[in-house]
């Protein structure tokens, strides 16, 4: 079972989650390959923000930048992107744009797929671009595994059935415990699913 994490994060929250996300599937006897998308915005933007210009520095040189040929080797995914206005970040949405080539031969289709997210506030978008991250799902053929309500754990970090969202506020607090749990049994609920689907 080989599972691809492929995320965009700017200041680290969506990089964590990513990481508890991988760590799942692994645990599931998955092979994991985490992987960020490019960073799209400029220095001057970047530099705005003592946090995203850390990020960036500390993450580049050890996380390696995803390619299509990830999609090609994964059996499942696994996407995550901070809310932007309610939609995914330009940043992921732009990798998945450039996969039309896979999605006319049909790579993705019928593979297991699921997806987080966060936001500043707790209605900041969470629910919205999971939903929207999941129509290009659709339109690739996989199956969407969501956590839904199938473990007690995740009612402690906000009952969410879409996908593991978590809410920043705005002093940018990371994940707590109980969403990094969320986050680690969405990876091993993905593995687990599937390998159903391959085997």
């Amino acid at each position: 079972m080989k599972v691809a994490v492929i995320y965009y994060s700017s200041t680290g929250t969506n990089h964590r989650l990513a990481q508890e996300i991988a760590a799942g599937a692994e645990e599931a006897g998955a092979e994991v390959r985490l992987r960020r998308v490019a960073e799209l915005a400029p220095d001057a933007a970047i530099d705005s923000n003592p946090e995203w210009r850390r990020h960036v520095d500390e993450v580049a040189p050890t996380v390696e930048e995803v390619t299509l040929a990830d999609l090609e080797w994964a059996d499942a995914y696994a996407f995550g992107t901070p809310t932007r206005f309610g939609l995914p970040a330009a940043q992921l949405k732009q990798f998945l744009d450039s996969a039309s080539k896979q999605w006319g031969e049909g790579v993705m289709a019928g593979k297991a797929v699921t997806s987080w997210t966060s936001a500043m506030n707790q209605h900041g978008g969470i629910e919205s671009t999971i939903l929207a991250l999941n129509n290009v799902f659709y339109h690739w053929g996989c199956v969407i595994v969501p956590p839904g309500y199938t473990d007690d754990l995740l009612y402690a970090a906000g009952g969410n059935p879409y996908g593991t969202g978590h809410a920043t506020g705005p002093d940018g607090a990371p994940p707590s415990d109980e969403v990094l749990a969320a986050a680690r049994y969405q990876g091993r609920r993905l593995a687990e699913i599937g390998a159903r689907l391959v085997g």
